[in-house]
């Protein structure tokens, strides 16, 4: 291991950062090891990524000295944010800045930024085909992240800006799956009328981002969609019928109708969905499934994906 390359992996323990520590330490021939970020090193998941062969260091996010000491002497770290703990743009743009002075002043010689689209530039404020949310943003979760990456470009960090997709796992963790009615019949609701929807398993976005690793310099300075399929509302109903074995009928929800759903971050995620929607052509432009494929030869398509985790998304 001492001959091999550092990568500081931000929020180690989730989805993200979780898959692409489980993807380098899988490479037993590889150049690299990951040295896994985590605000509690002795939490399950943590001692899971130890037994892996990480190694696993206390780091806070909102403690710049913790991410600067975690820092040092990698080759490189993987920087994601965790907007929906805290629901702020502001908080995410200064641990942001956090990750970008760090690698700056640890000198990183390459960083992947898990970023977004700043919505913004395609809905401007005054723009009234959706609300204005928080006072200065169209979809805080990606504007925040978009608005974030000229911290990297103007502390002067090698960094690729990874703009990601919609996962599939939300449809076990965060009740987005199909929905049984009083007669059991499966319905999957979602805002995005007949358009396409990119989406991917959460644990390829981290064997996408070993991809863009191992490439070495290819990718710094670049931004780099992935996704695993893109797939109108009806298609994915059609897949989940295959893999329930029953019937899944699409319900396209109206935006205003998702807006006003009464759960923490309806409207954002609300916004989110019509910005999909409206821009389809350049969203999924954006997000090349070749290129992904390219960077993670395992890259799961949705019917792969629901044959190994049907079983636990819930329907009631």
């Amino acid at each position: 291991m001492a001959d091999k390359k550092i990568i500081a992996v931000v929020g180690a323990t989730g989805a993200q950062g979780g898959g692409l520590v489980r993807a380098i330490m899988s490479d037993k021939s590889g150049q690299f090891t990951a040295r896994a970020l985590t605000r509690n090193p002795d939490s399950e998941k943590a001692r899971e990524l130890a037994a892996l062969g990480a190694e696993v260091v206390a780091a806070d996010v909102d403690d710049p000295a913790t991410i600067s000491s975690a820092f040092e002497g990698a080759y490189g770290a993987f920087c994601v944010t965790f907007f929906w703990e805290h629901f702020s743009p502001a908080k995410e743009l200064e641990q942001v800045r956090t990750f970008a002075e760090a690698a700056s002043a640890q000198g990183l010689q390459h960083v992947i930024w898990s970023t977004l689209e700043d919505t913004r530039n395609w809905v401007p404020l005054d723009d009234d085909r959706m609300p204005t949310l928080q006072g200065s943003y169209k979809v805080p979760h990606f504007d925040a992240k978009g608005e974030a990456n000229a911290l990297f470009t103007d502390a002067g960090v090698p960094t690729t800006f990874l703009q990601t997709s919609f996962y599939w796992d939300n449809l076990i963790h965060f009740g987005m799956g199909p929905r049984a009615d009083e007669n059991g019949n499966l319905g999957f609701a979602l805002p995005m009328g007949d358009k396409k929807l990119p989406g991917i398993a959460a644990a390829d976005i981290g064997r996408c981002a070993y991809g863009i690793f191992q490439a070495g310099d290819e990718y710094i300075g670049r931004t780099v969609g992935i996704a695993g399929e893109h797939l109108t509302g009806a298609e994915m109903a059609a897949a989940l019928s295959e893999a329930y074995g029953q019937p899944v009928a699409y319900i396209p929800v109206p935006f205003e109708v998702y807006r006003g759903l009464d759960f923490p971050g309806a409207d954002d995620l609300g916004n989110m969905f019509q910005f999909k929607h409206d821009f389809e052509d350049y969203f999924t432009g954006a997000r090349n499934l070749e290129t992904s494929r390219s960077l993670n030869p395992r890259l799961q398509t949705f019917a792969t994906w629901l044959a190994e985790n049907v079983d636990r998304i819930p329907t009631q």
